[in-house]
């Protein structure tokens, strides 16, 4: 995708295959919208007046062909009432404006950006930068399995934004947009792969392409006989019943200086999750290709933040296994032994995301990090708590959650802390192990991240639980791409690079 700003006396005359025209509900012109009125005989200033269009916020009404205007089509956009328009309001206008335009033909999407916010202005490098990040979000279409299902209509492959102010602020925020929006498909193309494709083997050999592919990545794979030599007894359990061998990805990233400490991701990557000998119902199971979408995440992250050149390091770590029933998968009642040494008794093998993260979480240790955030589906007990609106943040420093809490209100990717007490620890007590991986008294995202909290102590650490935001079921079932925006804005706010 490439995105720029451009300078324009004339709007009407701009060639482009969509032309863009937000309005507020008060419906006025500016200069620019005036000079495509004009050209096209008034015929669009009689459309914006009249009952077809309200200028609600997300209203897009598209009118193709108009007379002496270069653009293909034009697109009437509401933004809503001038004075009350604010980040969310924004966010679901972008929302609106860019489901409308993944349905529509053209390569080339230019947008009025000369439009003057009310008193409560949203700041115009921040509202490009979800703009753009949300345009190049809606040229990604699924068809790794579908070959015969050829896109029909030409995506857009390039956003220019007309008399936009052509500051180093905005030129930076657009370009951050398009790197995070390229990022968020990566997540949703690895999430939306079938487990025949998307093994633990094909994920690592996609986090070896992201080395490739950027010089400051440096990636390394540990296998099954790497882990049990680090004593990662508790990983390697997950997959014992899988013919995939598991693997632990570790990419990297150099963008700071070798002295700065760095930040860590540490995504979930079961490749499919059938719940081992705890069986999971048939019903909805095709979903389980979505658990590793914690792994799919950070693998975007790590490309948004390298196309980005964010000035500092990051470490992204991908715990990846294949959780399958057989003749040597782990059984409920076995007892484990984690790298930590802490022994742990498996009371359900459908609670192993855990089993996987907690071994890759006592890993990072050696990076003496600043902040460790790990990204997971791990629990359906978020859903009922949050449905799909909020991503579950727990974590043991208060001061870190509330910075991924604020990146994600930046990001419109939200977010909602919930607590880890000492007093659910106790649920974890077992008298056959140091701890158990399965609480015994409701509140399970809690005591999840309670158990992930035991070995996690020796840094700042915050949990994201995905649940309910990876992936969108029903009838547009599919991956979402978060909490990718919300990471990327998180890691650019510790280095000064952000436009909010």
């Amino acid at each position: 995708m490439r995105a720029q700003i451009k300078a324009s006396s004339d709007p009407s005359s701009f060639a482009c295959d969509t032309l863009v025209i937000p309005f507020f509900k008060d419906k006025k012109f500016n200069s620019d919208g005036r000079s495509i009125d004009k050209a096209s005989k008034k015929y669009l200033g009689k459309i914006v007046a009249s009952d077809e269009f309200s200028g609600k916020a997300g209203e897009v009404l598209s009118l193709p062909l108009l007379n002496d205007v270069a653009a293909t089509r034009v697109v009437i956009w509401g933004l809503g009432e001038k004075n009350d328009l604010k980040r969310q309001g924004w966010s679901k206008a972008c929302t609106a404006l860019v489901n409308a335009l993944a349905k529509l033909d053209g390569k080339h999407c230019a947008i009025i950006s000369s439009v003057k916010f009310g008193s409560k202005a949203l700041p115009s490098a921040w509202a490009m930068q979800h703009l753009s990040a949300q345009i190049t979000r809606c040229t990604y279409h699924y068809t790794h399995t579908k070959p015969s299902k050829k896109i029909k209509q030409a995506l857009i492959n390039k956003i220019s934004f007309i008399n936009a102010d052509a500051s180093a602020a905005n030129r930076q925020a657009i370009n951050q947009g398009v790197s995070i929006g390229e990022g968020i498909n990566i997540a949703r193309e690895l999430g939306n792969l079938p487990g025949n494709f998307c093994t633990p083997k094909y994920l690592s050999s996609e986090a070896k392409k992201l080395g490739r592919k950027h010089a400051a990545i440096k990636t390394t794979v540990l296998g099954e006989k790497q882990m049990k030599e680090l004593g990662m007894g508790s990983l390697l359990s997950v997959g014992h019943g899988s013919d995939e061998e598991s693997q632990l990805m570790v990419m990297n990233y150099q963008g700071g200086k070798k002295s700065q400490q760095p930040h860590v991701l540490v995504g979930k990557g079961i490749t499919f999750d059938t719940g081992g000998i705890s069986l999971k119902p048939g019903a909805k199971m095709d979903e389980m290709k979505f658990d590793m979408c914690g792994a799919a995440s950070v693998m975007g992250t790590m490309s948004a933040i390298a196309e980005m050149k964010l000035p500092l390091n990051v470490i992204g770590v991908i715990a990846s296994a294949e959780n399958m029933p057989s003749g040597r998968a782990t059984k409920p009642g076995d007892v484990v032994t984690s790298m930590s040494g802490k022994t742990i008794e498996v009371l359900n093998t459908d609670a192993e995301g855990r089993l996987v993260l907690c071994d890759a979480l006592h890993y990072v240790k050696r990076f003496k990090p600043e902040s460790v955030i790990d990204i997971a589906t791990l629990t359906g007990a978020v859903i009922v708590a949050l449905g799909s609106h909020a991503t579950g943040v727990l974590s043991n420093d208060d001061d870190l959650a509330n910075e991924i809490l604020t990146a994600g209100i930046d990001s419109a990717d939200r977010g909602w802390q919930l607590p880890i007490w000492d007093d659910y620890q106790k649920q974890l007590e077992t008298p056959f192990a140091d701890i158990a991986n399965l609480g015994t008294g409701g509140a399970g995202t809690i005591t999840a991240a309670c158990f992930l909290s035991q070995f996690a102590e020796d840094y700042p650490w915050a949990h994201l639980d995905i649940a309910g935001t990876a992936w969108n079921q029903g009838g547009g079932k599919g991956a979402s791409g978060r909490p990718v925006a919300m990471l990327c804005q998180y890691l650019m706010s510790k280095c000064g690079k952000t436009a909010a």
